[in-house]
């Protein structure tokens, strides 16, 4: 289904969210951890339903060394509940090691549509429902130059589809609603964008497009805009 834009209207800012938008995690790296931990317990991993969240319960990860230091803590809890208890701190630290910052890949078209942006002058965001390290990761695949901000759920104090964090990367780069583009592989969080003004796409990757503001690539944001 073709996005037919108004003619008239001028946008100057585009944002993306991360995870399944602009990467998406390699499966061989969550294999290799899961391995690890079968190797040092003897037996299949079987991660306890809710630990990842009964861990962090209503906290806010401020911080970088927050998140650190939270994702240290849940390596050993993690590793206890296989029955795991000799050389744990190791163990958790050789976990943590292992993922932080790593295991992200760039989709494809990635680069290429965020070159274009560029070239035509777009001020660019990333919005994630996610910890302080955004912009880390993004470093870490090499994708932060291409941004002015970066915007995470746990800073901010809401989630997508909330409106303030939306108006928080707005706020930042100077920009309105309605002279800005909006991604998410989520279609909740592409609407609540969209309800605020933006020109907001739903990239679905792994399902047809049914509804008028999804996409299967995030080329066609440029085909649109061209």
């Amino acid at each position: 289904m073709k996005i037919m834009r108004d003619k008239n209207k001028v946008y100057k800012a585009a944002f993306f969210d991360r995870d399944h938008t602009l990467i998406h995690g390699d499966p061989a790296l969550r294999q290799a951890r899961t391995d690890m931990i079968e190797r040092w317990s003897g037996k299949p991993l079987v991660v306890p339903d809710g630990l990842f969240f009964r861990l962090l319960g209503d906290r806010q990860l401020l911080t970088v060394e927050n998140e650190i230091a939270f994702f240290r803590t849940y390596y050993t809890e993690l590793l206890r509940s296989q029955g795991i208890t000799e050389q744990i701190n190791a163990r958790a630290d050789a976990l943590f090691d292992a993922d932080w910052l790593k295991g992200g890949v760039v989709y494809p078209e990635t680069r290429a549509v965020l070159d274009w942006f560029t070239a035509q002058g777009y001020r660019m965001g990333v919005i994630s429902d996610t910890f302080p390290s955004l912009k880390l990761t993004l470093e870490a695949v090499g994708l932060d130059q291409y941004f002015q901000c970066f915007v995470c759920s746990d800073q901010v104090g809401v989630m997508k589809p909330e409106p303030l964090i939306y108006q928080t990367a707005l706020n930042l780069l100077g920009v309105s609603a309605s002279e800005s583009l909006y991604v998410d592989d989520y279609d909740v969080e592409a609407d609540g964008a969209r309800a605020l003004g933006f020109t907001a796409f739903h990239v679905c990757r792994e399902s047809e497009p049914e509804k008028e503001w999804d996409i299967s690539s995030l080329q066609e944001m440029v085909d649109f805009l061209g």
